[in-house]
């Protein structure tokens, strides 16, 4: 089935059997005067009359899809010669896969330029046909075919992307058009943007071609950032073949560097001069730049790698002047821009000590007036009116201080309280007071005009300072504070100061309900910092509850409906440390304490169930999800400035947050995991504090020693007495603990459940039994303890017993051949002395000195035996020596000779045992 006969199907369906007639035969007869003509100047209208009705008629679009197709094709194939004919059927063509305008189009007609493109581009010749008209001379030929090629992509993307990877050279010739005349060169850079989309395999070719150089070239000549939209179309461009590509950012830094990249960002002319095109331009060129810092995808193996190696490169190339240009000394530019900036600035000294160094090494300014950059983004953040500028600076410092406890403690040192400000702004542009009395200035400034804004901001800043680091803790909390009004008020130190901020946040707030969200996030942030601040910090834990008030404040702020769940749970978390880390043993700031407050106030059910309210929450669920990075900026979607700053806002808006939106960013996954580690500690330390309550009866370890002649069945006797004196002691502290144990045991679930009495009553016994079987068989263990060593001893006493009647039956045996020599020993001398009565003694000579002298003379003669053997043997082995490094220096190896000759001794002494036995 050809492909006019496809198309007249589909028309068919679409319109019935009879199709408009009128629209239908004129379509028909332009086409048989194209065909058929004779004369060239007839057919050279009727191409131009059908070009026009094509782009003006949906219907025409269909009728010439039914059968116009195969008449056009036939031209470009047959007819290149003629120019103007060409230049018609393309033009046509493009007619009718351009979409009508749908203000004009009724709602039922069908989207012929979507069918059109669809029939045109299943056949692959037509793609390579179209193709091979790039390299004609004419300008409109060339013009019209890359306008056409980029209508059939942007309809049938993954098709023609086939298409053009199938034809030979097809890359190739698109790419030549990017070095063709300015309008050439535009239309064939926007079909290879949209080429480039999600086509690795069509990255790679366009990267071996040339692209980096053409791109960077381009962009010069278009005059950087200050360039037209061919300038973003470059960028983007660009961006597609560098997004998911560490083998592309790798060939761009060892072949141009990223020099031509960072040139972008570089401000000419009036500074304070920011078009829409040129903010989007530079919007562009940092995506590319954070790119380059990410390192690639998240599954490319050399992602880690290549992302260390960036940053290092980017900042040799002095990235961070220009970003810090860019985004804190150019005061007009865009907040986007600047947002952008800051973010880039975060992610090129995340994990980057190095980097870190050159950051906190930077100044700005001019002449007399220069501060540190750390100094100039902390004033931002304290001054400028935009929540995500706040946001993205903050994202600075949050990278800065993450596991960099050198750069946490340089800050920390820095915070020295300074005289309170006698002009109406504490902040104002002071470039001599340094970072630390800058942040406790704003975290004071509350006090002055009564926004909190400015101080939960300096909190923020203040929670990633003190973030791990315990020194960082403790010197902070040594920090006094004076009253605004000295006569007035009393000092105090920064934590109770910021405890009491927290608390007049909250009744700010009851005050004021006028908006939904308001500033709702200072509570929050506040709570962000004091969760930071007590973690893993005894210290902080005695300093909040030295004042009795802070406590209740913090329980009334728990139980408080009107408050959001965030803050709710945040202050439930701030709690539950109070418990985990308190190392007090003073009545009524011990943990036990504060476990009882909280009992007698909401009871424990209620309390967990804040737990699982702020975990279910938007800001923990979504903190969890994978982060949705954000659009990448095209030409056909460009959001206006303030599109782009309140996209994160109408987001959160839209997913029904009762919380601020701004807080998604500040509650990042590490500090929504620390929360989500920090509940399940709380949660086994208050199972602990009410399992081992004050009146606990204490084990004295004597009590578990046998005593001084007490026998084995006293003892065990005893041990069991002892273990049921424990439990009928813990079955007292359950009875008394009831209550508490069962809101325990039930966190977590539904509360509607709570009512029923027989439940109640065995998650009660099973608590019990579970207590009870802890306390056994921690008893028991120490029973099995000790049976162990009495185990021991009576097998250490059993081996003394049989070593002892093992030595007895030795000495017995060796008593009973002494006596048999000493009878022996008696008849012999009885012998002798006979022998010597009855003879006369010169003729038995002393037997005993003639033993002694043939004693001596045989250890003489085997003496001299001896050293005539040590002599010869010490003369052959000097022999032997000689001859060892003798055969070295022949080259013989003298070990394997010996084995050879061992083995031969072996078999020839076999051999002569064989003999000897036949």
């Amino acid at each position: 089935m050809d492909l006019a006969s496809r198309y007249k199907g589909v028309v068919g369906l679409v319109f019935g059997d009879n199709p408009s007639s009128n629209e239908d035969s004129y379509i028909q007869r332009l086409l048989d005067r194209i065909s058929n003509g004779t004369l060239p100047d007839d057919r050279r209208n009727a191409i131009v009359e059908l070009q026009s009705v094509v782009a003006e008629s949906n219907a025409a679009q269909l009728a010439f899809g039914a059968s116009g197709f195969p008449v056009i094709v036939g031209i470009l194939k047959d007819q290149r010669d003629d120019v103007e004919m060409v230049r018609g059927a393309l033009e046509t063509l493009l007619g009718a896969l351009t979409p009508i305008d749908h203000a004009r189009a009724q709602k039922t007609e069908a989207h012929a330029a979507l069918m059109n493109s669809d029939l045109l581009s299943r056949e692959a010749e037509n793609i390579t046909l179209l193709l091979s008209l790039l390299e004609e001379e004419d300008f409109y030929v060339r013009y019209y075919t890359l306008q056409i090629l980029t209508a059939l992509l942007m309809n049938s993307q993954n098709r023609l992307q086939e298409a053009i990877l199938s034809t030979p050279r097809g890359i190739t010739r698109l790419m030549d058009m990017l070095m063709d005349r300015e309008v050439i060169r535009n239309e064939a850079l926007l079909l290879l943007t949209h080429l480039t989309r999600e086509a690795e395999e069509i990255q790679k070719i366009v990267v071996f071609e040339g692209a980096f150089e053409k791109i960077f070239s381009i962009i010069k000549e278009e005059g950087g950032s200050d360039g037209d939209v061919v300038v973003q179309d470059c960028l983007e461009l660009l961006n597609n073949l560098l997004r998911s590509s560490s083998s592309n950012q790798i060939l761009l830094r060892e072949t141009m560097g990223f020099e031509p990249i960072i040139s972008v960002l570089k401000l000419r002319g009036i500074t304070y001069k920011f078009t829409q095109q040129k903010t989007v331009n530079l919007l562009s060129a940092l995506e590319t730049i954070n790119m380059l810092i990410m390192g690639g995808a998240d599954t490319d193996p050399g992602k880690d790698s290549n992302k260390l190696a960036n940053r290092t490169v980017l900042v040799q190339k002095k990235l961070l002047d220009y970003l810090l240009m860019l985004g804190v000394e150019s005061q007009w530019a865009p907040v986007a821009v600047r947002c952008m900036t800051f973010k880039c600035i975060g992610d090129l000294v995340d994990g980057h000590p190095k980097n870190r160094d050159i950051l906190a090494s930077k100044v700005l300014g001019e002449d007399r007036q220069v501060e540190p950059a750390l100094n100039s983004i902390l004033r931002i953040i304290l001054q400028t009116s935009s929540i995500q500028e706040f946001v993205a600076a903050d994202y600075v410092f949050k990278t800065f201080c993450e596991k960099n406890r050198e750069g946490q403690t340089m800050l920390t040192s820095t915070l020295i309280p300074q005289p309170h400000p006698t002009t109406r702004d504490p902040l104002e542009d002071d470039v001599n007071i340094s970072f630390g009395s800058m942040l406790l200035r704003g975290i004071c400034s509350g006090e002055t005009d009564g926004d909190l804004e400015t101080c939960c901001r300096a909190a923020s800043i203040l929670s990633h300072v003190l973030k791990d680091n315990i020194q960082c803790k403790e010197k902070a909390l040594k920090i006094v504070l004076e009253s605004h009004v000295p006569s007035m008020g009393t000092p105090e130190t920064l934590f109770q100061r910021i405890v009491r901020y927290l608390a007049v946040a909250s009744s700010m707030k009851s005050k004021d309900k006028s908006s939904t969200l308001g500033k709702s996030y200072i509570q929050q942030i506040i709570l962000k910092l004091l969760v930071t601040w007590t973690v893993d910090c005894p210290a902080a834990v005695q300093c909040f509850l030295d004042s009795r008030h802070h406590l209740t404040y913090l329980l009334e702020l728990v139980a408080n409906p009107a408050a959001t769940v965030c803050t709710r749970g945040l202050a439930s978390i701030l709690l539950g440390e109070c418990v985990i880390y308190n190392k007090s043993n003073e009545n009524g700031k011990d943990a036990f304490s504060v476990v009882d407050a909280v009992s007698q106030k909401m009871g424990l059910t209620t309390y967990f169930s804040k737990f699982e309210e702020m975990q279910s929450s938007f800001l923990f669920s979504s903190s969890e999800a994978p982060r949705e990075g954000h659009k990448p900026l095209t030409r056909t979607a460009t959001p206006s400035e303030a599109e782009i700053e309140d996209a994160d806002a109408a987001k959160a808006m839209d997913k029904g947050n009762e919380d601020h939106p701004m807080l998604i960013s500040l509650f990042d996954p590490s500090f929504t995991g620390l929360v989500k580690s920090l509940e399940g500690k709380i949660r086994e330390r208050i199972v602990d504090v009410y399992s081992r309550p004050k009146s606990e009866v204490a084990v004295v370890p004597a009590d578990l020693e046998q005593r001084s002649g007490e026998n084995e069945k006293a003892y065990i006797n005893r041990l069991k007495a002892f273990i049921e004196k424990q439990c009928s002691e813990i079955q007292n502290l359950l009875a008394r603990n009831a209550a508490l144990a069962e809101d325990l045991a039930s966190s977590g679930r539904n509360e509607e459940s709570q009512g029923s009495v027989q439940r109640s009553s065995t998650v009660m016994e099973k608590v019990q039994m579970e207590s009870i079987r802890r306390e056994l068989q921690e008893a028991s263990q120490r029973l099995e303890t000790v049976k162990a060593e009495k185990a021991k001893l009576e097998s250490e006493a059993s081996d003394y017993k049989n070593m002892a009647a093992k030595l007895e039956s030795d000495l017995k045996g060796l008593s009973d051949a002494y006596n048999s020599l000493e009878q022996a020993n008696y008849h012999l001398e009885k012998e002798v002395k006979s022998l010597k009565g009855g003879e006369d003694p010169m003729e038995f000579p002393d037997i005993e000195a003639i033993k002694e002298e043939v004693r001596k003379e045989a250890q003489k003669e085997s003496e001299d035996e001896l050293n005539d053997l040590l002599v010869c043997l010490g003369q052959e082995e000097s022999k032997v020596e000689k001859l060892t490094a003798k055969l070295e220096e022949l080259g013989v190896d003298v070990d394997k000779l010996l084995e050879d000759i061992g083995d031969e001794s072996e078999a020839q002494g076999e051999s002569d045992e064989d003999d000897d036995d036949h």
